[in-house]
């Protein structure tokens, strides 16, 4: 039997969730054991698969580092990261820069400085123009470290986005600020929500799918 942590709840089905390489089983309060291991046992070549597939992106995530001359993602395009002689950092649309002889560590926490900036400034930009043209006002924008959200919207009608969206195309990008803005019409994932959505962006879908493959690479980066 493969070994697994369980969590009861009111729900009304066993459900298998891998995370960080093990396995999590979410069953009714009174499902027996027997009921929830047969579940796991007709399962088990999903498990399998499943946990190896998360083994790798473990340990790919493990040996993640950036150092100079690498590569990093903005806007979807590869600029590299590069040293400069003195104490300043940033972008200046051909590399990351940054002073020279720092720790891989340290490397990475001055990346995100950079991207915390550049998303401060473009993701504010693109909500002005974007919530004018659906006739919407948030009442503010915020940026934040989120690791499994690119973005959210309060009931008070404010946005937060994840720097990591910067990493993601421009038309990804607008995807998730246009379904942000669209909460603040409804505050749900109804038809009326998703038309909204259409009307701001008719090619979403498209967009939503490459969000879904730039989240599949961070799953191998350690970006924490």
């Amino acid at each position: 039997m493969i070994s697994y942590t369980l969590t009861r709840s009111r729900r009304k089905t066993i459900a298998l969730h891998i995370r960080n390489g093990k396995l999590e089983v979410r069953a009714p309060l009174k499902a027996p054991i027997y009921e929830i291991e047969r579940f796991i046992s007709l399962k088990s070549s999903w498990i399998a698969d499943k946990l190896n597939q998360s083994s790798e992106q473990l340990a790919q995530k493990e040996a993640f580092k950036l150092d100079y001359g690498e590569s990093i993602l903005y806007r979807g395009k590869l600029y590299p990261i590069e040293a400069r002689n003195g104490s300043k950092f940033g972008f200046d649309d051909s590399c990351f820069y940054m002073p020279p002889n720092l720790q891989p560590c340290e490397i990475k926490t001055i990346c995100i400085k950079i991207y915390l900036l550049l998303a401060k400034q473009h993701i504010s930009e693109r909500v002005r123009t974007i919530a004018a043209d659906m006739n919407v006002e948030p009442s503010h924008v915020k940026i934040n470290s989120a690791k499994t959200r690119w973005g959210s919207c309060s009931n008070k009608k404010s946005l937060n986005f994840s720097w990591l969206l910067m990493m993601a195309d421009d038309n990804v990008i607008d995807y998730v600020i246009v379904h942000e803005l669209a909460h603040i019409r409804e505050m749900n994932h109804s038809a009326r929500f998703w038309a909204v959505v259409y009307a701001a962006m008719p090619e979403y879908a498209a967009q939503r799918a490459a969000l879904k493959q730039l989240q599949q690479r961070l799953r191998t980066e350690n970006w924490g």
